[in-house]
């Protein structure tokens, strides 16, 4: 009504209980061939009261009868944080940040016709320079510069307590 243009942009969960890497490469796959390069991506993080969170926990699928039997239907659930970032990396497979890890999952995974310079490739074999290095998450330890008042938090060694 305001005459406003409005946007539809796609946000996508990555790492969530019960998706596969297989999952998430057809998801890429999906996403390359219909044209969609999401820019917003998050890896899976536990809320309360959420069924994904008991997935997440259990390794079971909570919609289903649950038994004691240890053979019964586990969840895949992705955890660690390099099978995290191998999902995020999926979703968001045209960062050349991601080709490195998304090479060798495809290795990994026997699907080396993935990679390659065509268009029914997910990653090409080229690495630009200075991307594929990796770093998201890493922050360099602040040190606190001449003048500043050092805290606990800045750099100052904890207090003894009594």
């Amino acid at each position: 009504r305001a005459g406003k243009e409005q946007y539809l942009i796609p946000y996508f969960i990555a790492a969530h209980p019960g998706t596969t890497d297989e999952d998430m490469l057809e998801l890429a796959l999906w996403l390359k061939q219909n044209g969609f390069r999401p820019d917003q991506v998050q890896a899976f993080l536990p809320s309360p009261m959420a069924t994904a969170t008991a997935m997440y926990h259990t390794g079971k699928n909570p919609l289903r009868p649950l038994t004691r039997d240890p053979s019964a239907e586990q969840v895949a659930v992705p955890k660690g944080l390099k099978l995290r970032r191998l999902h995020k990396a999926f979703l968001r497979y045209h960062d050349p940040e991601n080709w490195p890890i998304l090479r060798a999952a495809l290795k990994r995974m026997g699907r080396e016709e993935l990679i390659g310079n065509g268009k029914r490739h997910l990653v090409p074999t080229y690495q630009p320079k200075g991307t594929g290095k990796g770093g998201e998450g890493r922050r360099r330890p602040r040190r606190p510069s001449k003048g500043t008042a050092l805290t606990q938090h800045t750099g100052l060694p904890p207090r003894e307590t009594r």
